[in-house]
């Protein structure tokens, strides 16, 4: 799971935050990380997984969160900007030869204008709501995983 997005900006926060409570969790083999944004060196890592789960804040999903299954997509260009979850994934693919079941939670958000840290009390609910589903969602995928390796 990869929780990415800005803290200093609000709701902007929100992947970092979901990222930061899950791993408090421990989840059995589920491996946590959080980025400031996506990066090339970010497919290394995701070519090492089963499942991903990328997850970054939304000023227009349906509230409170929505996931939806990502396919590698995009042509990898190499900038200071980051890279969308398609690009990652097709990176991967195409230099590691490794495509991993992989999905976005986008969580919904309202205040990306300010700087400063903390969330929104909207933006917390649907945090809280995100992560009970991530949760669950990840434990089923690591056991299905688990069984299918023995």
């Amino acid at each position: 799971m990869l929780g990415y997005g800005n803290p200093g900006r609000r709701d902007d926060g929100l992947g970092p935050q979901l990222a930061e409570e899950l791993a408090h969790r421990a989840l059995p083999g589920v491996d946590v990380d959080s980025a400031y944004q996506l990066q090339a060196e970010d497919a290394a890592a995701v070519a090492d997984h089963d499942v991903v789960v990328f997850v970054d804040a939304d000023v227009s999903c349906p509230d409170p969160f929505e996931l939806r299954p990502v396919l590698p997509a995009g042509e990898p260009r190499f900038s200071t900007h980051s890279l969308a979850p398609e690009t990652v994934l097709s990176m991967a693919w195409k230099y590691l030869e490794a495509l991993p079941e992989a999905y976005v939670l986008a969580i919904r958000g309202e205040d990306f204008d300010g700087f400063g840290e903390g969330l929104s009390d909207r933006a917390q609910r649907n945090l809280s709501a995100a992560l009970g589903f991530i949760e669950e969602f990840l434990e089923e995928r690591t056991s299905s995983c688990q069984k299918a390796s023995t």
